[in-house]
């Protein structure tokens, strides 16, 4: 099923979950080198590394609805889509709770231990969600063009995928 939000041809959500995954796990390692080090350098970008992750969680979280209320009632990608999206909904409200409880610390930051927890709770539970987008386009077919294959051309040429290119 192909996405109903498109940038250049392509689904919008797979294409913006990376930001704020690649930020809030980052913040987490981060967080881990600042408990090792003291250094509060790292604290301060954690920090920082969060709330952009929740701002771009919440933009990547537009078109995965669009999409999500475009699969048909009663399917498992519809179920799928909604473990997803809730679990997801959860790591963002785990990263902003975090982000929230270190306000209270400036110049740096600093994580509290439950600020901290928070965060790596969130982080697992974001492999899991990951996990399950993962199944939603792979296995589900999810934002996957209809007549996808190997030697389809490119998105920008306007020709549709299940075309096949004569040699």
């Amino acid at each position: 099923m192909e996405s109903k939000f498109k940038v250049f041809g392509h689904g919008a959500h797979p294409i913006l979950i990376v930001f704020p995954l690649g930020l809030l796990s980052t913040s987490v390692i981060f967080d881990v080198i600042y408990f090792v080090t003291g250094d509060g350098q790292f604290s301060v970008v954690s920090y920082w590394m969060i709330i952009s992750g929740v701002v771009g969680g919440i933009v990547a979280a537009v078109p995965g609805f669009v999409d999500w209320l475009a699969i048909p009632k009663g399917t498992r990608a519809k179920r799928v889509g909604l473990l997803h999206a809730v679990g997801n909904d959860i790591v963002l409200l785990l990263f902003a709770i975090s982000w929230w409880m270190r306000r209270g610390n400036p110049p740096e930051y600093r994580p509290d231990t439950i600020a901290f927890l928070l965060s790596a709770i969130a982080f697992l539970l974001a492999l899991v969600t990951g996990w399950l987008g993962g199944e939603l386009v792979e296995r589900l077919g999810m934002a996957v063009h209809d007549g996808a294959h190997l030697d389809a051309p490119n998105t920008l040429s306007g020709r549709p995928a299940r075309e096949r290119d004569s040699k």
